[in-house]
């Protein structure tokens, strides 16, 4: 398995038509390459708007051929059909999760902890993510990765997604640091044509095989 390229993460949305909008803009010429996933994450939304939000995002990205992985919610993510799963720390048990899904993708959150990744690839996880590896304007408070630190993981013998304060100026020095995927949020999905910002990001990345469903 080989996951490579833009790591899209769904940006807070005050409403479904307005999320649903920016997935499409960003997805739209995804099939000509350089995505990895989209990650639908949203910590505010009652269980039947993620619910919803969930259904309608699995079904652009099977169009369009991106992976869909659901944050923090197990459950989620088997009843939407998405394509896996991601855990940060405090959200459930990785290797748990891993029985769970079966053969569906599983990430974990490192932060900036090399330990922690070897652990999550022992339990079962199939990528892991370290961050922030800039100042994050999502999360502020976000421990601090070495770009160094890509280069010591490349042994565990998973993709490795980078994520936090990740920009189209700054996320080739990412990808030469040894990232595998640029997770982006802001840069992205606030850009005025989402669209073109997601073909740049998307054009990073020459040579790619995501995952698909």
């Amino acid at each position: 398995m080989r996951l490579a390229g833009l790591y899209a993460i769904t940006p807070d949305c005050s409403d479904s038509e307005t999320l649903i909008a920016k997935a499409r803009a960003a997805l739209e010429r995804a099939r000509l390459g350089g995505w990895a996933a989209l990650q639908y994450r949203n910590k505010s939304a009652d269980s039947a708007r993620r619910a919803a939000e969930a259904r309608a995002l699995q079904e652009l990205c099977r169009a369009s051929g991106v992976p869909l992985i659901v944050n923090d919610d197990l459950q989620l993510a088997l009843a939407s059909g998405a394509d896996g799963l991601h855990l940060g720390r405090e959200d459930g048990d990785l290797a748990a999760a891993r029985k769970k899904l079966g053969g569906k993708l599983l990430g974990a959150s490192c932060y900036d902890r090399l330990d922690l990744a070897q652990a999550a690839v022992a339990a079962g996880a199939d990528y892991i993510a370290f961050g922030s590896v800039f100042p994050s304007g999502t999360k502020p408070g976000a421990v601090r990765a070495p770009l160094g630190l890509f280069a010591a993981a490349r042994g565990l013998g998973v993709p490795l997604v980078a994520i936090g304060g990740i920009t189209l100026d700054n996320a080739a020095e990412v990808i030469r640091a040894g990232a595998d995927c640029v997770a982006v949020i802001s840069d992205l999905f606030d850009a005025t044509d989402i669209g073109a910002r997601a073909r740049a990001f998307a054009s990073l990345f020459p040579i790619h095989t995501s995952v698909s469903a």
